[in-house]
Order: C-alpha cells, then structure tokens, then sequence
C-alpha cells in the first residue's frame, strides 16, 4: 500500500478522544500518518471511534460509517475498520448490516487493529512497565486528558454504560502519575481527568477510595499548572477531594458531578440511591469548604414516571441551587437498561423536549447574572487559540469545549501589544464584559 495515511474519526467523549490517540501513537510508530477528523479524508485507510451512549449519538455514529463505506463503494478507500462503543454494543448486528466495513472492534480490543494490518514488527516507544503507552495527543499542546478508569458499577435506570463498558475498572496510580509526567514533558499545563465515575476510583485495586490521593500526587507534578475533575458520582462521594481542592493551588475549583433529578420519586425511579436531602447536603458541604466553586451537572428530563409536579420542583431547585454550569438531556430508552425493561416510555417527546428547553432558559438566567459579577474582576485565563480578531481563552472554572469562553481583543494599544500573548499560557485579563455564556477582557495593565 503506497498510500500510509490513516484517517481517523473520533465521536462522542474525550473519554473516546483517549483511545484515539493511543492508537494514532501505536501507528504513528510504524511509519502511519494519521490525520484525525480531518475536513477532507484522503488515507486509503479510516478508523471510525463510535460512541454508542444515548439515541442521537448512536444516530451519528452510523451516518459516519455510512458516509465512509460510500466513499469505499467509490473506490476512494480501501479499509474502513470501526471500534469504540456502539461496535462494542452492536457487533453481531452491525456485521450484518453495513457489509462495506472490513472489520468490527470494540472498546477493548482495538488495538488488534495493528494486527489486522499486519504490521511487521510493531513495538512501543515506551516501556510500559513503567509508564502508560504514549499517545498522540490531538488536543492543542497545554491541555489534555487523563481517563483513571473505565466502567461503572452504579447499574442507574437508564444508563447503558455499564453494558457497554462493563464493570468500573482503574487504572493503576503508578501508572497514571507516568502518564502525566509524560503528558506534561510534552508541553501539557492543564490536565482534564476523566471517568465515568470518579468517586469510584481506586475501589477495585486497593479496597478504599483514592481520587484525593491520586489529584494530590498529580498536583506535585511540576509544570501541571491546572487539574479539573470530571464526572464525579454524588452517591459515596470521596469527601476526601475537597480538601486537596482547597489547599492546592493548581487544582481547579471545578467540579463536574453530575445530579440527573432533584425529587425523591425520580431517584428512586432512577435508581440513584440517594434522596433529594442527601445531594442537598453534599453541595452544601462541597460549596462551605471549596468557596468560590465552580459546579456543572447534568439533569435527565421526560424518564418514565416523571409527572409535571416532578417537573416543576426540578426548576425550582434549579433556581435555588444556581449551578455555575448546567446540561440538561431528554430521556431516550436503551434497550437492556432497567428502565427499557421494567418501565413503558410514557412522557411524550414533545413534553421532553419542551422540558429541556425550559430548564435551559432557567440556566441561561443563571448563568447571564453569574457571567454579569465577573465584569470588573481580574481572572487567569489560558489561552486556547486566535480566532480573527480575538484571543481565546477559559478561566480556571471552564473545560474545553464544554463550557464558557473569554474573548481578548487582539489588537491593543501600544501599552499592552498583542504580541504578549501566546498561546498555552496563562494571563491575567481584566473581564470588561459579559453575556450568557462568555466573557470579554483585556490583558490586566498593571499600574
């Protein structure tokens, strides 16, 4: 084959990304050029990672595949492999549907795609006896991610995770301290770590809850200026983490955890294991000893029982709670989840979507008037990328790509030349503006 470029698709969550760039490294190594998501595909290969979690993300997945098994059937494309979650849940089904696809991987087996290339003498460029397998990190230079685990063990109603994922699973700490010492020899500043469940963390390996070990360890890395936790569980929260949160500076005061509902009948529906009371008192305790914390959740609207009075006590909570960040998702039935099998789909989808709409108004609320008390205030912000006329940027209390931006003028006065700014590097910008989801400033000019 002349041509040894590999396209690569990466769908669904960074979680997914990690993967991803796993492999590009193990290709990488053999003498592959690997491009990911890139505009117009032109390897004579394509690796499409699926993801297989809610309806509207199973539909992408298969539009893709689809779009890459034309181009087969155009002769533009010579291999088309898919792994990742949905080929994990959907194997035997998709092997006989979309015939254009040479071979099927999962989220486990995928790197027996070296095999299935037959590459002659593949070895890593890293001893994994002592350090996680290197990656081609896709993400700009001063971020990345770092999955400790894989699974969960929590079985919610509506949840396919688990099916798909199987048990919760971590990684070793040894081993994730080497990844991110690796990570930050490659110019990583801040590390996004991620899960499906990080209160979970270290249950498995050593009997007992290690996330506040793990985070405090990783903050003694030098050169990792932030570090921001991902998908935490409410229910066995390791209250552990909040002091590493308060007493380390370069971790984030973020934390995304997320909640699904606020009324004892959807959790119970829900299968939550914890009561309206119970998530109350942990955010009250998270807020009394992490002041100034950022929170982002996540709430699931229209789940099979939920009535209208379930409804309106969630936007009232909503209103009372005043998270930072808020998702909110419509309910769609995955088969094998308790909920497909032991409850009917009776909100209707218009009453869904309507419900989704409504409590994002509420948020957008929240968030213009909590956007609005930044105006005035100096904020560090990392810079990202340069988009026409603008630096952009996110504060220590935003993800990448999930959560609010600062916009910086480019061209200053002669005082403060753009020419400052770089990008990965952290400023103190001065907020002059806000609307609902971003912020305006400029670079703080000291007297």
């Amino acid at each position: 084959m002349t041509n040894k470029t590999i396209d690569i698709v990466t769908l669904g969550c960074s979680k997914n990304l990690v993967d991803t760039e796993r492999l590009m490294a193990r290709l990488k190594s053999l003498g592959y050029r690997c491009t990911h998501d890139a505009e117009v595909p032109r390897g004579q290969i394509a690796v499409i990672n699926t993801c297989g979690f809610i309806g509207d993300a199973k539909e992408e997945s298969i539009n893709t595949i689809l779009q890459f098994a034309e181009r087969k059937n155009e002769g533009k494309l010579q291999r088309l492999y898919v792994m990742g979650c949905l080929a994990e849940r959907y194997r035997k089904e998709l092997e006989e549907e979309i015939a254009e696809v040479d071979r099927w991987f999962g989220k486990f087996d995928y790197l027996d795609l070296i095999e299935e290339l037959k590459i002659q003498n593949y070895k890593l460029t890293i001893d994994t006896d002592t350090c996680c397998a290197p990656r081609v990190l896709t993400t700009p230079k001063h971020y990345a991610y770092l999955k400790i685990s894989e699974g969960c063990n929590r079985m919610c109603s509506y949840c396919a995770i688990p099916l798909i994922t199987g048990r919760h699973t971590s990684v070793p700490m040894e081993t994730l301290i080497s990844e991110a010492e690796w990570m930050t020899r490659q110019g990583v500043k801040e590390l996004n770590v991620i899960a499906q469940d990080l209160s979970s963390y270290g249950l498995d390996l050593y009997h007992e809850k290690r996330l506040p070990e793990l985070v405090n360890r990783l903050a003694d890395i030098e050169g990792l200026q932030r570090i921001r936790l991902h998908y935490a569980y409410p229910t066995d929260f390791p209250y552990g983490i909040l002091d590493v949160m308060r007493k380390r500076e370069n971790v984030c005061r973020y934390l995304d955890i997320a909640l699904q509902h606020a009324t004892d009948h959807m959790l119970t529906l829900m299968r939550r294991h914890i009561t309206r009371a119970d998530q109350d008192r942990l955010l009250d305790t998270i807020r009394e000893r992490v002041p100034g914390v950022c929170l982002r959740t996540t709430l699931l609207v229209g789940h099979p029982g939920e009535t209208e009075d379930d409804f309106r006590e969630l936007c009232d909570w909503i209103r009372e709670q005043q998270f930072d960040r808020l998702g909110a998702f419509a309910y769609s039935e995955e088969e094998g989840t308790y909920a497909a099998k032991h409850y009917r789909d009776d909100v209707p989808e218009e009453v869904k979507q309507a419900r989704v709409e409504e409590i994002m108004a509420i948020q957008q609320e929240i968030s213009a008037k909590k956007m609005a008390e930044r105006v005035g205030t100096v904020m560090p912000v990392i810079i990202d990328r340069k988009e026409g006329d603008y630096y952009i940027g996110r504060t220590e209390f935003d993800s990448p790509e999930v959560d609010c931006e600062v916009l910086i003028q480019a061209n200053q006065d002669e005082k403060v030349k753009s020419e400052r700014i770089a990008i990965g590097e952290i400023y103190d910008i001065m907020i002059d503006k806000a609307e609902e989801f971003d912020l305006y400033g400029s670079l703080w000019k000291r007297k």
